[in-house]
C-alpha cells in the first residue's frame, strides 16, 4: 500500500467546476485501482469514484456524482484526475484519493492530507 497526493482544490461557485489530481511519484498508478472519497465536516468519509488499473477500465461511480463527476487516467503524466462539473455546496468536503483493490470495494492505501473543495456563493 501506498500514500497518494491529491491537489486541484478550491473555492468555486455552485455550477462551476474543478479538477483535482491523484499522483504517485514512484510507482507506475496505471498498475493500481484508485478511488477518491470525501469527507464534509460532520459526516463520515464516503466513497465518491473508483477507477481499475489501465489493463482492465472498470469504473463506478457514486448515485451522488454521477453524470456530474468523471474519473481517468494520464499514465504519462502518471495521474489519475476527477473531472468536478455543476458543483453544488453539498460537494463541499475535503477529498482524498487512495490506492483501491482490483475489487474496487477495498481500500488499500492510508488516507493523505485531501484537497479542500468549497463551494460557495
Amino acid at each position: 500500500q501506498f500514500q497518494l497526493a491529491e491537489s486541484g482544490g478550491g473555492l468555486v461557485q455552485p455550477g462551476g467546476s474543478l479538477r483535482l489530481a491523484c499522483a504517485a511519484s514512484e510507482l507506475r498508478l496505471e498498475h493500481y485501482a484508485v478511488g477518491w472519497f470525501r469527507q464534509a465536516p460532520g459526516k463520515e468519509r464516503e466513497g465518491i469514484s473508483c477507477i481499475s488499473d489501465s489493463s482492465d477500465e472498470n469504473i463506478v461511480y457514486d448515485d451522488s456524482v454521477k453524470g456530474r463527476f468523471t474519473i481517468s487516467r494520464d499514465n504519462d503524466m502518471n495521474t489519475v484526475f476527477l473531472q468536478m462539473n455543476s458543483l453544488m455546496p453539498e460537494d463541499t468536503a475535503i477529498y482524498y484519493c487512495v490506492q483501491m483493490s482490483n475489487t474496487l470495494n477495498v481500500r488499500l492505501g492510508s488516507w493523505g492530507r485531501g484537497t479542500q473543495v468549497t463551494v460557495s456563493s
